[in-house]
């Protein structure tokens, strides 16, 4: 097992708060708060629907209105997999649904009562749910896209990874695409980092968990999204995990959204116009 210290200048790439006035990460944490609360006011869903019960995680469905299987977009939140739920991250649904795409917000077990691989087994087991489920939900799952931000991108790379899509007994196209926002693909920043003292990772499980080193036999539809105003960390693995699939011949589109932070880019979701959702509308309705 590798002891790693912390190193200051990956600190400084990965905390993205510190780039902001005080406040504005406080601020943005009420608006995802406030923002699903209405969603969950006014658009119908299905709420706390178990989808593993050896952990008893859950998810919740936000349908999209009209007959027929419809596809579906499935967030997993961020928080650096230690803090915030599914029940802050619904806030996309209403612009998303208006557009026939369902909404599924995922729940996962938060380090450190998890590991990571646990979480990552989770949000798998999410994937396996839906497809064998979620018909009976209005979801179609020919049509399973996911994405998810920072740390939810980083699991939004653990599913698209190769390697276990057999042992659940999902095809290998289970997943058609995905939309990692300012996601982690390389952890090996991080277990140098302040992060680290809650995920405690060693060199071995770094391989074990990164997205770059897992890359699928077969890429889907990948659209990576970040802000201008992110720190470095983020801007530079989504750029190297873009040319990481692009390497093995996959369709990758990278995109830098300007004048946006780490917190406020999902938050463009909420608007039916922004290129966040037109991305996002695109990779999923072509």
């Amino acid at each position: 097992m590798t002891t790693f210290t912390n190193d200051p200048a990956i600190d400084a790439a990965y905390r993205p708060s510190a780039v902001l006035q005080p406040g504005v990460f406080e601020a943005h944490m009420d608006l995802y708060r406030d923002r699903s609360a209405e969603t969950y006011r006014t658009l119908p869903h299905e709420r706390d629907v178990c989808y593993d019960a050896a952990s008893g995680q859950c998810l919740d469905i936000f349908p999209a209105p009209g007959p027929g299987l419809k596809p579906a977009f499935i967030f997993i939140h961020g928080g650096y997999w230690r803090m915030l739920s599914k029940n802050e991250s619904v806030f996309m649904a209403e612009t998303l649904t208006r557009r026939g795409i369902s909404v599924v917000a995922v729940d996962y077990t938060l380090a450190p009562a998890a590991t990571l691989e646990e979480i990552i087994r989770q949000v798998r087991a999410s994937i396996a749910w839906l497809y064998r489920n979620g018909a009976a939900h209005g979801i179609d799952r020919e049509r399973l896209y996911v994405g998810g931000s920072s740390a939810g991108g980083h699991l939004t790379g653990a599913l698209v990874s190769g390697g276990w899509r057999e042992a659940m007994g999902l095809p290998e196209d289970v997943i058609k695409g995905a939309m990692p926002v300012s996601g982690l693909f390389d952890l090996a920043p991080i277990a140098k980092s302040f992060v680290n003292a809650w995920m405690g990772l060693d060199d071995a499980r770094v391989r074990a968990t990164s997205p770059i080193h897992h890359l699928p036999p077969r890429g889907c539809r990948l659209v990576l999204a970040w802000g201008e105003n992110e720190t470095s960390g983020f801007k530079d693995q989504s750029s190297l995990y873009a040319a990481a699939w692009r390497a093995r011949g996959f369709e990758a589109q990278a995109i830098e959204i300007a004048g946006r932070h780490h917190f406020d880019i999902i938050l463009d979701w909420c608007d039916d116009g922004s290129t966040m959702t037109e991305a996002c509308s695109r990779l999923i309705l072509g």
